[in-house]
Formats: C-alpha cells, structure tokens, sequence
C-alpha cells in the first residue's frame, strides 16, 4: 500500500479526517486517531488500533510489530510494514481501527458517526 492508496482509503472511511502532526499522516475519527502513516515514500508503515487478540497475534507474523511509542505506553496499537503486508489486509485492519476508535465515544457521538457510516455505505451502494 503506497500514501496515495492510504489517504485514498482513509478518506472514504464516514467521519474521517486527515491532519499532518509532526510530519506523519494521521487519520481520526471522532476526533481520534485511528491510523498513522510514517517511514520513507519507499517503505511506508502504518500504525492502527487493534483488538487485544489482535495486538497479541499480528506481532508473531513478518510485516508485524507493536507500534513504537504507543505500545509502549500500554496502548494497543500494531505497526505494519507495507511492503511486507498485503494491501488488503492493510485496508481489513486499518477499516477494523477505524471501527473500534468510532466506538469509543460517548453514546450521542457514536449515533452520529454511525449514522454517517450508513449515509456513506448507502452512497456506495453497500
């Protein structure tokens, strides 16, 4: 997965936004992150919010490890190597991040985010 093809696939994720925080690609949902972008155009990483059975399992496969910093700090985030991990499983994972960040807040927000993902995915035909 190049930087185009991830900002392409973050952008149409509902309620997404995208800012550069200290030069990497951060997407949020919410106002949360759910994914960061960071390495050389030549080998892009990807770091996203993962379950706990996920944190604990993608770290064993090639392409996979806890997230600089943020692991570090007890959170649950893993970082992927695109050149090592499939473009699909790359969008599964970042699409799963997206997904588990727009669940955390509050109950109003969360019917708002929702409710843009079911205008979204009705726009897609989905």
């Amino acid at each position: 997965m190049t930087y185009d093809e991830y900002k392409a696939f973050c952008a149409a994720l509902p309620a997404a936004t995208y800012v550069i925080q200290s030069g990497y690609h951060v997407w949020k949902v919410g106002g949360k992150v759910f994914c960061i972008g960071g390495g050389s155009q030549e080998r892009p990483a990807f770091s996203f919010k993962a379950s706990e059975i996920t944190f604990m399992l993608l770290p064993e496969r090639p392409g996979f490890h806890p997230a600089p910093y943020l692991a570090s700090r007890g959170l649950k985030w893993i970082q992927a190597t695109a050149i090592e991990v499939e473009a699909q499983e790359l969008r599964e994972l970042i699409e799963n991040s997206h997904r588990l960040v727009a669940a955390g807040p509050s109950r109003k927000k969360r019917c708002e985010l929702l409710e843009k993902r079911s205008d979204s995915l009705r726009s897609k035909g989905r």
